[in-house]
């Protein structure tokens, strides 16, 4: 829930925000950042006659997209962000949004059709090998002490590849880091670190 308010504004969603943060955090793509000419979204200010709806936010996100050079950066992101519009900006489940139901359907980058959290959740499921990666990305500086770097891409395969066998359980991730000849040569410079300090 936490998650879903932080990559919300103050009242409302935002899908693309959200697409974003899911994209980078669970499958390591980062989007290009928008042209710095490009305008920022504009919502329709309430009509206080009672006469006009407000448009929900995938109106005022499709609105948007009239920009080309918008469009062809929110398709990367934006689909998984619709795809949760049914959890408000506080991460409270809803059906509609501003008095409209709810339309959670969209198509990832890659042709999948999703339609809400679910297949969202099933679509993201077929691309674990994906996760895993990203995964043991992120494990592997705090097992180190430093960044991972393009050389230790192999040792992030080989993990994810080892941890097929026990259904990719994350303690078997955490087992591949720690029997890696890259940790175990890491504890060794740090120990001897840690030895000649206490002697001097």
């Amino acid at each position: 829930g936490a998650l879903l308010t932080v990559t919300s504004n103050a009242a409302r969603t935002s899908p693309a925000t959200r697409g974003k943060w899911f994209l980078q955090t669970f499958l390591g793509v980062s989007p290009p950042d928008p042209p710095p000419n490009v305008p920022t979204i504009k919502e329709k200010p309430p009509d206080t006659t009672g006469n006009a709806k407000a448009p929900t936010m995938r109106q005022t996100m499709e609105a948007h997209h009239s920009n080309p050079s918008c469009n062809t950066c929110h398709q990367i992101f934006e689909p998984i962000g619709l795809a949760l519009e049914n959890f408000d900006a506080v991460a409270a489940w809803r059906t509609e949004d501003e008095g409209s139901p709810i339309d959670a359907s969209g198509v990832l980058v890659d042709g999948t059709k999703v339609n809400g959290v679910a297949s969202l959740r099933e679509a993201l499921g077929r691309r674990s090998d994906q996760f895993l990666r990203v995964v043991a990305e992120k494990l592997l500086p705090y097992s180190l002490g430093r960044g991972v770097e393009y050389q230790d891409m192999p040792l992030v395969r080989s993990i994810v590849r080892d941890s097929a066998g026990s259904k990719y359980k994350f303690s078997s991730l955490v087992l591949g880091i720690v029997k890696s000849p890259t940790f175990q040569m890491n504890m060794k410079l740090t120990d001897a670190r840690t030895e000649q300090r206490a002697t001097r």
